[in-house]
């Protein structure tokens, strides 16, 4: 954005004419936005999906029965009406068959990112619209500002539980119906808004792992899954044959542990060749990365930025941005150069771009 321009905040006037819904997990962050957005007087209705799980003894962590009792429990304290949707088929086939996909080809898959997409953006909009609803509200910490019509996507102001990298699949469109009341707040300002209103989940802990995927421990859950891991070699960087690999889903670039091989130094993953099934290991010198391909690209204002200029990028969730320059190629893909190595470059994972605060986007890490 050429410097000097102005970002309008998207107005916080409550309005009662108009229906916002609230995605509802049973937890303290959407919980909190819900109680917000009452206070503020807005017409709002609490919105729980039931998402897929493996069985009936590994149910869905974001949507346990207990998790949904709670969600009404939240709902009634804040006299709003509550709803359940049922998008477990659509879960399995877009999150949970492109998770098993991915690793099946040795990919190291975010499957959040995918689910904001297909799931949160898509079918819960959708039923939200159909309801009635102006904006879906969610308990996310990023924020969304305005300028002449236009949407921006902005990191929260809580750096620490800044959530703009899995919201990268996000356009205009999306954005124009979207509302995030926490992206202002510190997650300690969110417990402490949690205990002033008297909200049962004020204290209640976080899940940080995969919600479809039990105890967390996914290479069990791919096997469970009938994904299979295939043998294959484990060389050196320089080419000598060290071992045999477990299964290329069994590893993601940077580990060390548990390889099965050693040498004279620590060894990490420095790659994952898909197409002969090969683990190239070496010293960690050699594990940073400057370039990689990465794309489709989803840009949130509709067109790629300038390439002349060096946008940040960030190629984890929990990574540090990285000040990058694009060569922009056919159909969405880009070839990023980094200014300094990276050593978790993970195909599979999402690539996404920054400038300064602003969200530009972001597509999958391919090589």
């Amino acid at each position: 954005m050429p410097e000097g321009h102005m970002l309008l905040e998207r107005s916080e006037v409550g309005s009662p004419n108009r229906l916002i819904t609230v995605a509802m997990s049973g937890g303290v962050d959407s919980s909190v936005a819900a109680g917000l957005l009452v206070e503020r007087g807005e017409n709002v209705i609490g919105l729980m999906m039931r998402l897929w799980g493996s069985g009936p003894d590994n149910r869905n962590r974001c949507c346990s029965p207990e998790d949904v009792a709670i969600a009404r429990r939240v709902a009634a304290h804040l006299n709003v009406p509550f709803h359940l949707f049922d998008v477990q088929d659509l879960f399995k086939k877009k999150v949970v068959n492109d998770f098993l996909d991915g690793y099946a080809q040795g990919l190291t898959p975010n499957p959040c990112i995918v689910c904001n997409r297909h799931i949160r953006w898509g079918a819960l909009l959708e039923h939200a619209q159909l309801m009635g609803a102006t904006y879906l509200a969610t308990g996310h910490y990023a924020r969304i500002e305005e300028r002449n019509g236009q949407f921006f996507l902005l990191r929260g102001r809580d750096q620490e539980k800044d959530q703009s990298y899995v919201l990268s699949i996000l356009n205009q469109d999306d954005l124009s119906h979207t509302l995030f009341p926490l992206g202002a707040l510190t997650k300690k300002e969110v417990r402490e808004h949690a205990h002033r209103m008297a909200l049962p989940v004020a204290e209640k802990p976080e899940s940080q792992d995969l919600c479809f995927v039990p105890d967390g421990d996914y290479r069990d859950f791919l096997h469970q899954q009938n994904v299979s891991p295939i043998p294959g070699p484990i060389i050196s960087h320089e080419g000598e044959i060290l071992g045999e690999h477990q299964g290329l889903l069994n590893y993601t670039i940077g580990q060390r542990r548990r390889l099965g091989v050693t040498k004279s130094y620590p060894l990490y993953v420095l790659e994952k060749v898909i197409n002969t099934n090969t683990l190239v290991v070496g010293p960690r010198s050699s594990l940073g990365r400057n370039h990689f391909l990465a794309g489709p690209v989803n840009w949130i204002r509709g067109d790629a930025p300038d390439d002349r200029f060096k946008v940040g990028v960030q190629v984890r969730y929990k990574s540090r941005e990285v000040l990058s320059s694009l060569e922009l190629l056919e159909d969405g893909y880009i070839r990023v150069k980094l200014e300094n190595d990276l050593p978790d470059i993970t195909p599979g994972q999402s690539a996404v771009f920054y400038q300064g605060e602003i969200c530009l986007g972001g597509g999958i890490i391919r090589s």
